[in-house]
């Protein structure tokens, strides 16, 4: 990697800085909630804003039934390649899905209005601000002349919904098979771990009957509350397993949704629970499954006339390093650590990500793109969601720094 080539991307991003804001800001005035998961207008925006840019973008529909199986309306994942010579592939993957805006905005969720030198609106920092990083680091590339390796931005559509028709779709069709990948991130911190996530659906079962008459029936809500309880006191004995992964910590367990009952005055036939469990690195997800069932089915014991079902809805597995993400991540740290003006570390993060899909499919990833320190400070997820820009300059320029000595190296 040399100086000049070190210049030239600096300048050129130094250039491009109000074209990056207007590249968000468009990104961010077009919805793509999901829920509901209609993306595909989404996606052909972006493509258009890419073509604009002369780059060559490869639109990839999900095939509708696909799409509905996974509980979206539309998705279409974009690739765009960029080969400079021989070597090794690196993937950027950010996803333009978003959460629903929901209450309590002060500012327009899609006006992408910037105060302070923060840019306002719902996916600016998750992570609709990393096709800017990621297309920008490429294009710096490009200026500089890099002569070794492949780029490729991967832009996809469901990570709200699980990965399942983004990433994971692109990989297990053929279409990509990348040597390293970087995913959305934020900028002072290289996330080489993360934890995994169960999603069981327990349904209980009764039988109706008039409230003046409860014992002729079978209620479905007293046995819930036995299974509650449970839950509630199996997972008191998280609290004593701490991953060694630090920013992890201990292994959770949320009930997330009731749902149930006819009417006040009658005995409720079924009632409906969904419970997010996550799991540290350490843990393997079929013996975290295995003893979450294991204590529905001793509680619903005392309960032998309700019917008890069971149901995975969601498996994604802990993030955990593969060989060769060290180098990555390293490579990004010490770029980040100059750019950033602070020490830059590998961590974990106790969320779950597109990123274990490439690292299931043997890719070593790491996580680094644009924000803040924490995702409280950018609101993600919240209202009033939030992006400082000059995290977004830092950040695309370590990311084309990153990529020249990796791809420069060979």
């Amino acid at each position: 990697m040399t100086n000049t080539a070190q210049q030239a991307v600096r300048a050129f991003l130094e250039q491009t800085r109000d074209e990056q804001v207007r590249f968000l800001a468009e990104l961010v005035k077009v919805p793509s909630d999901n829920p509901a998961g209609d993306c595909a207008p989404h996606a052909e925006r972006a493509a258009e804003l890419l073509e604009a840019m002369g780059l060559t973008v490869e639109r990839h529909p999900v095939p509708a039934e696909l799409v509905r199986a996974n509980g979206m309306i539309s998705a279409t994942n974009l690739i765009v390649r960029r080969r400079f010579g021989d070597g090794p592939t690196v993937a950027l993957n950010a996803h333009g899905d978003v959460v629903p805006p929901g209450e309590g905005w002060t500012r327009d969720p899609y006006g992408a209005e910037v105060v302070d030198g923060w840019m306002y609106g719902r996916g600016v920092a998750v992570s609709k601000s990393d096709f800017v990083t990621y297309t920008y680091a490429l294009l710096a590339l490009e200026k500089a002349g890099l002569d070794r390796g492949t780029v490729e931005l991967h832009l996809t559509y469901d990570e709200e919904a699980g990965g399942e028709i983004g990433p994971k779709w692109l990989l297990d069709e053929g279409l990509t098979k990348p040597d390293f990948a970087i995913a959305a991130g934020f900028s002072y911190g290289v996330v080489t771990a993360h934890n995994g996530c169960l999603h069981l659906e327990v349904e209980v079962t009764g039988k109706s009957a008039h409230a003046a008459l409860p014992m002729t029936g079978i209620d479905a809500l007293e046995a819930t509350t036995a299974i509650l309880g449970a839950l509630y006191e199996h997972r008191k004995g998280y609290a004593g397993t701490v991953s060694a992964v630090g920013g992890i910590g201990s292994p959770q367990l949320t009930v997330g949704l009731i749902k149930g009952g006819i009417n006040t005055n009658v005995v409720p036939d079924r009632v409906t629970l969904r419970l997010d469990r996550r799991m540290i690195p350490e843990e393997t997800p079929e013996a975290v499954e295995e003893a979450l069932r294991a204590v529905i089915a001793e509680a619903a014991k005392a309960f032998p006339k309700a019917r008890v079902e069971v149901r995975r809805i969601l498996l994604a597995r802990p993030l955990t390093p593969l060989p060769g993400t060290d180098r990555l991540a390293a490579v990004l740290c010490a770029q980040a650590s100059r750019v950033m003006g602070e020490p830059v570390e590998t961590k974990g993060v106790p969320l779950y990500t597109d990123a274990r899909h490439y690292s299931d499919a043997g890719v070593p990833i790491a996580l680094f793109g644009a924000g803040p320190h924490t995702i409280e400070e950018a609101n993600a997820h919240r209202a009033d969601e939030r992006l400082p820009l000059s995290d977004l300059f830092k950040a695309t320029e370590v990311v084309a720094l990153s990529l020249l000595e990796v791809l420069g190296e060979g």
